[in-house]
C-alpha cells in the first residue's frame, strides 16, 4: 500500500540522494533545487554524456558546473556536502554505488537516475522513499514508485505499482526525426570533433571521427550534444545528438522530457511526504 509519511524534518530540509548526473537527472536535481529541498549528487569517475552542456556531470571534469542558475561542485568527500549547500551550491561526488554518500546522508529520499534501462543496485531499503527513473524497476519490489520516462502522452507519471513502459530502442521523435538525429560511432576508438555543442551542421557534413572512422550527420540542424572530446567510444555507440528544430538557444536549456520527469519526480516526494 502506497502511504504518506512524515519527513524526519521540515519539507525544506527534505534530503535527496540522486544516483547519477546526466541529462534527466540534470533535470530532475534543477526542479528539486528550485523548490528548495536539499540535493545531492553520485556519479561515475569517467561520466559520458551526451548533452554536456545540460548535464551537472560535467562538473566531475571541469570542477563546477552550471545550468541555468544552479550550479554544481566537485567534492571529494560526504563530509564537504553541508559547507557545498551553505555556498548555494549542489554537492556532486564520484561514489557510483553511493553507499558512503548514503550512509552519510541518511537521505530522506534516493532517486535513481542513471536510465540504464535496468535496474544498476537500488534497493527499496536504500531510503524511506526510493524513485526508479524508467524501465527496470517496479513499484513495490525494488523501489517505492517509478517515474514514465518515454516520450508520449504517459511522460512523467508517477506509478505506484508496476513498471514503465519497456524501452524501445527507438529515440524519440524531435522535429519529425527520430534515428536519423542521433550520431554514433561506426568503429571503437577515440572520439575527435572539431565541432562545438551549438554549431550548425549539414545533412552529410563529418561530425567527428572515432578510431579515424567518420562520424557522419544524417540531418541538417544544431548540434544539440556531443560526447567529450578524447574519450574511448565503442562501435555503435551514441556520441552526439542533431535537432533538427536549429534553435541554438535549446542546445544549452533543460529539456521539455527532463523537465517533465523532474515534475514526476517531485508529484512522487510531495504525494508521499505533503501531508
Amino acid at each position: 500500500m502506497w502511504m504518506q509519511m512524515q519527513p524526519k524534518c521540515g519539507l525544506d530540509q527534505l534530503i535527496v540522494l540522486i544516483r547519477g548526473a546526466g541529462e534527466m537527472a540534470t533535470g530532475v536535481a534543477h526542479r528539486l533545487v528550485q523548490s528548495h529541498f536539499k540535493i545531492c549528487l553520485i556519479e561515475l569517475s569517467q561520466p559520458l554524456a551526451v548533452r554536456r552542456e545540460v548535464s551537472f556531470c560535467e562538473a566531475v571534469y571541469d570542477g563546477e558546473k552550471e545550468i541555468e542558475g544552479v550550479r554544481a561542485k566537485l567534492i571529494p568527500k560526504p563530509k564537504g556536502i553541508p559547507l557545498a549547500w551553505k555556498e548555494g551550491k549542489l554537492p556532486l561526488l564520484v561514489d557510483p554505488d553511493g553507499k558512503e554518500t548514503r550512509a552519510f546522508l541518511k537521505p530522506d529520499v534516493v532517486v535513481d537516475a542513471i536510465l540504464a534501462k535496468r535496474n544498476m543496485g537500488t534497493r527499496i531499503n536504500d531510503a524511506p522513499l526510493v524513485i526508479g527513473l524508467g524501465p527496470g524497476f517496479t513499484a513495490g519490489k525494488d523501489v517505492h514508485i517509478v517515474v514514465e520516462t518515454n516520450r508520449g502522452h504517459n511522460l512523467g507519471n508517477v506509478i505506484l505499482k508496476g513498471t514503465a513502459e519497456p524501452d524501445t530502442g527507438v529515440p524519440g521523435d524531435i522535429g519529425g526525426f527520430s534515428t536519423e538525429r542521433v550520431l554514433r560511432s561506426m568503429k571503437k576508438g577515440v572520439f575527435h570533433s572539431d565541432c562545438s555543442i551549438g554549431d550548425r551542421v549539414s545533412k552529410g557534413a563529418v561530425v567527428a571521427v572515432a578510431g579515424d572512422f567518420p562520424v557522419i550527420a544524417q540531418i541538417s540542424g544544431t548540434l544539440r550534444g556531443l560526447i567529450r572530446d578524447g574519450v574511448e567510444v565503442k562501435r555503435g555507440m551514441k556520441v552526439g545528438d542533431i535537432d533538427p528544430r536549429g534553435r541554438r538557444e535549446h542546445c544549452f536549456t533543460i529539456s521539455d522530457k527532463a523537465r517533465a520527469i523532474g515534475g514526476g519526480v517531485l508529484e512522487a516526494i510531495l504525494c508521499r511526504y505533503n501531508q
